[in-house]
């Protein structure tokens, strides 16, 4: 009877707590890991679809605050793990640049008020925003490849110039660079503390927002660096692909692909109908508010929390944002389906592809130089690449999205290389195509380097149909 009374007892004590703790996360006595936005902090960085964190259906603005990626806490992420006796050899780095100001602006209205100047009292902020400026104002005479060195280091105007980095893009990517020292340079000691300058390999396009994304993130990963050993190489095409960049066959995908987001369109008349909404409020022709891309501008309201634009008639609001977005959700799965985007990612993304691996290869041979490689690019530089991986269930790269290649050395077996593929912090290697089946015919933990090699170097090839063995036959293949 003793023994029941006490069981009783405790199963009170117990329902007391928890009704306690409850009405003390209720009433917000106690935190809850809620980031900014309601977006938790666990689901912010998922890529693939997860039906037990993410909405039961597809919701448009909690996809587009996923694309604003609004700085909060410190993200837990997934680069640098592998089994204790690996060792890293090298890290290969293609970034998105961070938030900017909009390429476009909605006619007849007013731009949004962004001040792209970095100050210390104005969020989000970063613990090294101002030794990041001072920093920057000490670069004037860096020497970097024509024409970069006539950009700016950072962005400095009280109105965001079109394009312009923000200063939420600055603290996206210091954060960027944060978490890779702490990773690959505190933990697994990748480069020597007398680094030199040829360890390191930098890549940008011409545009400010590149070059300055990536100094940023260079000042997290190497804080107060010597400028004379950073060296920026210009990249003219979006898609890096250097002396390699003529390609028939792909620019024909390109044009198909187009043609069906084209017809798309066409077919949905709820978009065509908020556009001719949009078109009386700002009183233009609807297809001239269409050509002015107008989400474009509509996002950065949404990541600026600044309200949509208003005139006389009336104002843009939330429901056209959303149809708008839902239709960009929509293109992205018929895209998956239709695979026409995937034969121009896969010879999109072959030059840059080629190039790393490349790369990877002198590492194995003990080479020392290049350990450390950053491309600084674009939306339209991530997304090939990802398409072309076979990672098509990857979310559209956010501002300051990241795609990671690792190289790693089996200490045991000093001759054999494997590879992990990250994207935003999550280990995506195993559902790349050339790595996805790997547990079925191995027990290895990780990933063959071979297994990268042999997919850029042949089975891109064979994805593409025909009968092409290399990247200059299968862009100039007759009777595509």
């Amino acid at each position: 009877m003793l023994f029941r009374n006490r069981f009783l007892l405790l199963l009170a004590l117990a329902a007391l707590l928890a009704f306690v703790s409850l009405s003390l996360q209720f009433f917000h006595l106690i935190p809850v890991s809620t980031a900014k936005n309601g977006v938790s902090s666990k689901s912010r960085k998922r890529i693939m679809p997860d039906p037990v964190t993410e909405p039961p259906v597809t919701d448009p603005v909690y996809e587009a605050l996923l694309y604003c990626n609004i700085p909060s806490v410190a993200e837990h992420s997934m680069e640098g793990h592998a089994p204790h006796h690996f060792k890293l050899v090298s890290v290969h780095v293609f970034i998105r640049h961070g938030d900017r100001y909009p390429l476009y602006v909605i006619p007849k209205t007013k731009r949004p008020e962004i001040d792209c100047t970095l100050v210390a009292n104005r969020k989000p902020y970063h613990p090294k925003l101002e030794a990041f400026v001072s920093h920057m104002s000490k670069g004037s005479g860096a020497s970097f490849e024509s024409p970069l060195n006539s950009l700016p280091l950072y962005p400095n105007h009280p109105l965001c110039e079109m394009g312009e980095l923000t200063q939420t893009g600055v603290v996206q990517h210091l954060q960027n660079g944060q978490l890779l020292r702490d990773i690959y340079l505190k933990k697994h000691k990748l480069l020597p503390n007398d680094w030199s300058a040829d360890q390191l390999y930098l890549e940008t396009t011409g545009k400010s927002r590149t070059l300055q994304s990536g100094l940023a993130l260079l000042y997290g990963f190497l804080p107060d660096f010597d400028w004379k050993k950073i060296y920026f190489r210009h990249q003219p095409s979006a898609l890096f692909c250097s002396g390699s960049c003529y390609c028939p066959v792909r620019n024909q995908y390109l044009e198909k692909e187009q043609r069906r987001q084209y017809l798309l369109r066409l077919k949905n008349s709820q978009l065509e109908k908020t556009y001719g909404e949009m078109a009386k409020i700002v009183d233009v022709p609807t297809k001239q508010l269409r050509a002015a891309n107008p989400i474009d501008s509509m996002l950065c309201h949404l990541c600026h929390n600044v309200s949509f634009p208003c005139t006389r008639n009336g104002c843009v609001d939330m429901e056209h944002f959303k149809v708008i977005k839902t239709h960009q959700i929509e293109d992205e799965r018929e895209r998956r389906e239709k695979k026409l985007y995937l034969g121009y990612s896969l010879l999109g993304a072959h030059p840059i592809l080629n190039q790393t691996i490349s790369r990877m290869q002198r590492a194995t041979e003990g080479r020392k130089e290049e350990l450390f490689a950053l491309y600084s690019a674009h939306d339209v530089t991530l997304s090939p690449v990802l398409s072309a991986l076979g990672l098509s269930e990857a979310r559209f790269p956010r501002f300051a999205a990241r795609l990671i290649f690792e190289l790693w050395q089996d200490r045991e077996k000093p001759n054999e290389h494997s590879v992990r593929i990250l994207y935003n912090g999550v280990d995506v290697t195993f559902h790349t195509s050339f790595c996805q089946d790997h547990h079925k015919r191995s027990p290895k933990p990780m990933c063959p380097l071979e297994n990268l090699v042999r997919f850029v170097k042949r089975d891109m090839f064979v994805a593409l149909g025909g009968s092409s063995t290399n990247y200059y036959d299968a862009c100039h293949r007759e009777g595509f």
